[in-house]
């Protein structure tokens, strides 16, 4: 949430953009040299143009509302204006990574509560004990996300 979802694109942000080439996964600055202009960044690819189709691709899967415009071997990518639309969707977006981190925290705790169930031999007040802690940690990791989500919101709609 933190790295995808910032009102200003960022060039730290798209740098960590995976390409898939050739079976392999490669940071997106590893293939290219990356520059920014006012409201501009530029993407020269000329040491390995035969990779722009896949940074095409991932670019425009990233979720970060980039339209990438190719001249050659150099893409050229204008930054999205900071909108109030812009920022609701961000904000929307926030959300849905909250929903499913939370789901996320409740499948892990679901699995280590099976694993709690399985146990034979063990003393059931041990077990009742075990529970409790492990729903203890789905509450506070869901608050903190939670708190993270509403800092975020702030954040990305402008308020204080």
């Amino acid at each position: 949430m933190i790295k995808h979802l910032g009102v200003r694109t960022r060039v730290g942000a798209l740098e960590g953009v995976r390409i898939t080439f050739e079976n392999d996964e490669y940071n997106l600055e590893e293939l290219v040299e990356i520059s920014r202009k006012p409201n501009m960044l530029i993407l020269n690819a000329s040491s390995f143009p035969q990779i722009i189709p896949n940074i095409l691709e991932s670019l425009t899967k990233s979720e970060m509302n980039l339209n990438p415009q190719q001249e050659g071997t150099t893409l050229y990518i204008q930054l999205p204006k900071v909108t109030k639309e812009h920022r609701e969707e961000l904000a929307r977006r926030a959300k849905q990574y909250f929903v499913k981190c939370k789901d996320i925290i409740g499948d892990i705790r679901n699995e280590h509560i099976r694993q709690l169930k399985k146990q034979e031999n063990a003393p059931t007040d041990l077990i009742f004990k075990a529970e409790s802690y492990i729903n203890a940690l789905q509450k506070e990791n869901v608050s903190k996300a939670e708190q993270l989500l509403k800092t975020k919101q702030k954040e990305l709609l402008g308020e204080s």
